[in-house]
Parts: C-alpha cells; sequence; structure tokens
C-alpha cells in the first residue's frame, strides 16, 4: 500500500531517506542468514534494532527535509515485508513458530498482492496506508525479534516469549483486519469511479 509519509514528490529519487531504506533492504539477507546459519540470535537482534530506528530516521528526515519520492512510497514498506517475511521464514525453519503462523501471514500479503493488481486495472497504483495496518506491521515488528529473544534461557528471554506471542497474535488480527478496510476502500473507490 502506498505511504502516507511520502504524498508528495520531490523528482528526484537520490535523497537521504531513500538510501536508509536502501540499506535496510541490504541487511535483510544477512540477517536471515545469522538466524538460520550460524544461529547468532544476538547480533541478528542488532540488525532488526537498526533498522527499526532508521525505519523511523527516514520518515523523519522525508518530512524535515521535505525529500518525498515514489521510490521512497515503495521502499519503506518493502523493507517492512521483507523484514517480517524473512523473520517468518527464519523462525518456522528455527522450530520457534508453527506453520500455520506464517500460512495466515502470507496468505494476507498474497490477498493485497491480488487487490493491488486489481487496482492497476483502473490506474491506481495504491490506497493510503490505513492505521490499523502500519500498527499491525509494528506489532509483527515487536514479535518477531520478541520471540527470538525468547530462546534465550533466563527470565529475559521467558518474558521476551510470553510478550513475543502477545504482540504476534494481536498482531496477526490487527493485520488481517487491516486487510479488509483496505478492500472496503477498493470497494467505495470503485463506486465512486462507476458513478462519474
Amino acid at each position: 500500500m502506498g505511504n502516507p509519509k511520502q504524498s508528495v514528490a520531490t523528482g528526484s529519487n537520490w535523497t537521504i531517506p531513500n538510501a536508509l531504506s536502501g540499506l535496510r533492504l541490504l541487511g535483510v539477507p544477512f540477517f536471515f542468514w545469522l538466524i538460520v546459519g550460524p544461529q547468532n540470535d544476538g547480533l541478528a537482534l542488532i540488525i532488526l534494532i537498526v533498522s527499526s530506528f532508521t525505519d523511523w530516521l527516514d520518515g523523519y528526515l522525508a518530512r524535515r527535509l521535505n525529500q518525498f519520492s515514489r521510490l521512497g512510497e515503495l521502499l519503506d514498506p518493502l523493507a517492512d515485508r521483507l523484514y517480517v517475511v524473512a523473520a517468518l521464514i527464519a523462525l518456522l525453519y528455527r522450530d520457534l513458530l508453527p506453520l500455520w503462523v506464517v500460512v495466515v501471514l502470507l496468505l494476507r500479503d498474497l490477498a493485497m498482492s491480488l487487490l493491488l493488481v486489481y487496482l492497476k486495472k483502473f490506474g491506481f497504483t495504491g490506497i493510503p496506508v490505513h492505521f490499523v495496518g502500519k500498527a499491525a506491521t509494528m506489532n509483527l515488528l515487536y514479535a518477531l525479534p520478541l520471540i527470538l529473544l525468547g530462546t534465550f534461557s533466563n527470565q529475559v528471554g521467558q518474558a521476551a516469549h510470553i510478550f513475543g506471542w502477545a504482540f504476534l497474535l494481536w498482531g496477526i488480527a490487527m493485520y488481517w483486519y487491516a486487510g479488509v478496510l483496505y478492500f472496503v476502500q477498493v470497494f467505495q473507490m470503485r463506486r465512486i469511479i462507476n458513478a462519474s
């Protein structure tokens, strides 16, 4: 879905926010490899924390420097999605998540991809991001590292496991609810198009 923080394009893709989003994308394969390869969960968590910080920073700088672009609209949510998908697959591989969690979340992403394909037939490239959708993604981005932290055999690990699953279940519910809201938005847009 489109990103409201980058609704006005500057005409240039060579911006600081886009560079930060690009760096976040470069970190995805390394993050994935750390979890499934050497299983260096500590370093993987650091990468995820840095990624979350740069996610906030690129939005802040885009607004502060008035550096918005169509590329930024694509890179920012793409990086979020790739981190979520990479973490889901890695945690499934490590038997830290059941298969149903991965299937439920990926089915929602598939539904949204099909919705975007449908929208393109009417000349739309996306619809505005709903607050619920952004909140759902943030819940998942909190949940997955907490579940990873839950592998540590101490009190911190035990607490992280509980909070991780709480964020995950709440995130899944919000993720699908946001999907329903997006479908309602598209239905309303189609009615406007047919009426005009």
